[in-house]
């Protein structure tokens, strides 16, 4: 009785072991998946900068691994409004009488496709999300860039851009003074924009990966550092290419005969009117008004400022008396048949 007794004690014993060995490794394997899955939003919040540099990547000179929020809120400022509190507690002097950073650059995303912008895609973008269609990128992910001034603004300004090319302060500060017509910004100031613009940076959310993708980048058994970080360039341009063009010559120019009206309005609401307003960056006020497209359309043949065809492409230069200037719109910012919607609409609404 008492051998008996003590087997099914025994297996009794070993039932329990077994059970709670099962409930171990259910538990093991229940913190693994939550651990895989905290994981998941952790490496979809992460910024690209930061993922890349324990990739290997270099940081450049830009870099920020801690974003301070005071930092972040000056910056914030200086880039929409022009100016900020000093540290004394005092209004800083306007960076710039003429203009602001977002009067030619917006701070969200405007691309629904990181890796392949086109103005095309770029203006349905910016009408569904509202926001302006613009002559220079946006400074969302800016800092994620690897040039700046490219193509053709280094053929163009040679000697003007060549230090802003690879760092990003002498690009902000070019802008600063040259693009805004304004005063460079003091060390505590560029810090703040800096802070500010890491922000605004892109998180490996923005890169739109694949699920398979995603396991690659967060697979800590791969050492394959130069193959993941590779992937995540894949998704993002590291530079905004710039090409100017001349134009279009007269006989070119189909004057919106092959346009369309309603991509015309897009682009003129988007784009002319961000700063051909009341209370825009310059002098010369368009409405929607009869009138002014009675105007534009009077102009559109000609090779002048007065005509959208010249203007746009080429824009104008600051001069003594008055700074505000118009930037060009290159191919990659605007098309040529984005011109020919504008003209059609122009001719539309200068008809009725």
């Amino acid at each position: 009785m008492l051998g008996r007794a003590g087997g099914t004690k025994q297996l009794v014993m070993r039932g329990l072991i077994l059970l709670i060995g099962a409930s171990f490794g259910i538990l093991l394997l229940s913190f693994t998946i939550d651990r895989f899955r905290d994981n998941q939003v952790d490496i979809s919040e992460k910024r690209v900068d930061i993922l890349l540099s324990e990739l290997g990547e270099p940081k450049g000179l830009h870099f920020i691994s801690e974003l301070d929020p005071e930092k972040v809120k000056k910056g914030s400022e200086l880039v929409l409004s022009g100016r900020t509190t000093s540290p004394n507690g005092k209004p800083t002097k306007k960076q710039s009488r003429y203009f602001v950073c977002i009067d030619c650059h917006n701070v969200v995303r405007e691309d629904p496709v990181l890796e392949d912008p086109n103005p095309e895609s770029r203006l349905k973008y910016a009408v569904e999300h509202k926001i302006p269609f613009l002559q220079g990128t946006t400074l969302f992910g800016v800092v994620n860039r690897e040039h700046w001034y490219n193509d053709d603004y280094l053929k163009k300004y040679g000697g003007l851009v060549a230090p802003a090319r690879d760092t990003l302060v002498n690009a902000i500060q070019l802008c600063a003074t040259t693009c805004s017509q304004g005063r460079l910004f003091e060390d505590w100031e560029l810090e703040a924009v800096l802070h500010y613009l890491h922000s605004i940076g892109l998180t490996v959310k923005d890169l739109g990966l694949n699920q398979s993708e995603i396991d690659k980048v967060t697979d800590v058994n791969s050492t394959d550092k130069i193959g993941k970080s590779s992937l995540l360039k894949q998704h993002y341009s590291q530079i905004s290419h710039a090409t100017f063009l001349n134009p279009l010559s007269q006989s070119e120019r189909k004057y919106g005969s092959n346009g369309s009206v309603d991509n015309g309005k897009l682009v003129y609401d988007n784009s002319c009117l961000h700063c051909h307003r009341d209370g825009g960056v310059t002098n010369f006020v368009l409405s929607h008004e009869k009138v002014d497209f009675s105007f534009l359309k009077k102009h559109l043949s000609g090779n002048g400022n007065k005509s959208v065809y010249y203007i746009s492409r080429k824009g104008t230069y600051s001069i003594n008396g008055y700074k505000p200037y118009m930037p060009n719109y290159t191919l990659e910012r605007m098309s040529h048949q984005q011109l020919e919607d504008l003209a059609a609409y122009i001719n539309q609404q200068a008809s009725k």
